[in-house]
């Protein structure tokens, strides 16, 4: 355990700064919880409307539940597909209520930017030694400054929604046309119904939340028949549109992708594929969308669906080891890659795998994962496990990295890979004997470049 009178920094109250802190308190440490936010949850309640894929037992931390459960708090239902806005009611919140959480979390404190205290990112000698400072803002306005020995980054990427344009930079007229565009799920049944019923909508972007948007419109179309509905992809016809379906290994969202395709073959919703946003044009009768090749519109609103990325601003004075191309850090890049895994097929992962050459700063959650969007809760559970046993000097406990999955079961670094990984120099840990030279799945020039030790063999 630490000697040092510090806290540990978690930036963002979501379920995975909060398990961090749960973690925390559990293993004898002190937190510190930053959350922008007026209440735990923050971005969960901007899609409260929207129900999992993943049932109850997938989207709560082991050592939350067990706190809670000695302050009398039932599990709901196991089986149960809840709500973003159930998780934050019937776990999150009471989670933060509880005596051993809540002297810790300060809410309306936005995290602006994580430092060394005395160092910038070009000083070394004495780095390691120095407590982070953290520059926080408040809801009201005022600045201050608070020193922390270690800091864990779980903001997610909410915040930081992909532009429509194809090149990742906003299309010619896409700000312009911001008033119109709607990043994420929007409740339109319930809470924005009046911005979209009766209106000309067009969905972009062809993930599970484009199916969640193109579902709910139906449901207001059914209710409001001068409702029209258009879905613009990037992928050419006959390209799978729909997700895993029948074989999707998570029910709920292969149901989501049937019903979505039943809609298209219906007509209830207009496909148009092999569509690139080039260009909007905002005019009098709405707002006009552009290809290279072809116009559509105009239309009242958009729904963009389009992904997420992380906000890297705020640790500009820290030193990172991120890919250059997923952006999460270099070792879990290849494990995530969307272009190989789903949500289920991401091996197990912890400290090791999300270490950086800034000592005792980690990135957990979403936003770990860049600009992948396979992220599942039970993988940020794992991760604040692996860190907060990293932090306190267990590394038996933080290599031991486990993750029950909807895919793939059980899932231990040894039970998938059947190999060792090394443990970065200087930190104590004990060497694992390695059966090749590949650790943790990431080639052992990756390991390199990140600070890592060789494997051993």
């Amino acid at each position: 355990m630490s000697q040092s009178p510090l806290p540990v920094a978690v930036i963002g109250a979501g379920p995975v700064g909060l398990a961090a802190a749960a973690h925390l308190v559990n293993a004898g440490e002190t937190p510190i919880v930053f959350e922008a936010g007026s209440g735990v949850g923050a971005s969960m309640r901007s899609w409260s409307h929207v129900r999992v894929f993943s049932p109850w037992k997938y989207n709560v931390d082991p050592v939350s539940q067990s706190l809670l459960e000695h302050s009398g708090w039932v599990m709901p239902d196991p089986e149960a597909y809840p709500t973003g806005g159930e998780i934050v009611a019937r776990y999150l919140e009471p989670l933060a209520a509880l005596t051993e959480i809540a002297p810790h979390v300060r809410y309306g404190a936005r995290v602006v930017a994580v430092t060394r205290h005395g160092f910038d990112k070009m000083k070394t000698v004495g780095r390691d030694e120095a407590p982070f400072l953290l520059h926080v803002q408040t809801s009201e306005g005022a600045e201050e400054y608070l020193l922390a020995r270690a800091v864990i980054d779980a903001s997610g990427t909410w915040e930081a929604p992909n532009p429509l344009g194809t090149s990742g930079l906003p299309a010619p007229g896409e700000r312009a046309a911001a008033d119109h565009i709607w990043h994420g799920i929007p409740d339109v049944l319930n809470a924005v119904r009046a911005r979209y019923a009766g209106k000309r909508v067009l969905v972009v972007g062809s993930g599970h939340s484009a199916f969640n948007a193109l579902a709910d419109l139906n449901t207001l179309a059914a209710q409001q028949p001068d409702t029209r509905v258009t879905w613009a992809v990037r992928r050419a016809q006959g390209q799978q549109m729909y997700g895993g379906g029948p074989n999707d290994q998570l029910e709920e969202r292969g149901n989501l992708g049937r019903n979505v395709e039943r809609l298209v073959d219906g007509g209830d919703v207009e496909l148009v594929t092999g569509f690139r946003v080039a260009k909007l044009e905002v005019t009098g009768d709405g707002v006009l969308v552009s290809s290279a090749d072809r116009t559509l519109g105009p239309f009242d609103e958009i729904i963009a669906t389009t992904g997420f990325r992380p906000d890297l601003s705020i640790l500009s004075e820290l030193r990172l080891d991120l890919d250059f191309v997923v952006e999460s850090p270099t070792a879990l890049a290849p494990l995530i890659d969307p272009n190989v895994h789903s949500c289920g097929t991401v091996r197990p992962h912890g400290a090791l795998e999300l270490k950086h050459p800034e000592t005792d700063f980690y990135i957990a959650g979403m936003k770990s994962y860049g600009r992948a969007p396979t992220f599942l809760m039970l993988t940020g559970y794992e991760q604040v496990r692996s860190i907060v046993a990293a932090l306190t000097g267990d590394w038996e406990s933080a290599l031991d990295v486990q993750l029950t999955l909807p895919e793939t079961g059980v899932c231990t670094l040894g039970a998938v890979s059947g190999e060792g990984c090394c443990v970065p120099e200087g930190t104590g840990a004990p060497a694992l004997v390695a059966a090749n030279v590949s650790c943790c799945g990431a080639p052992e020039p990756a390991l390199a470049s990140a600070g890592r030790s060789a494997c051993c063999g």
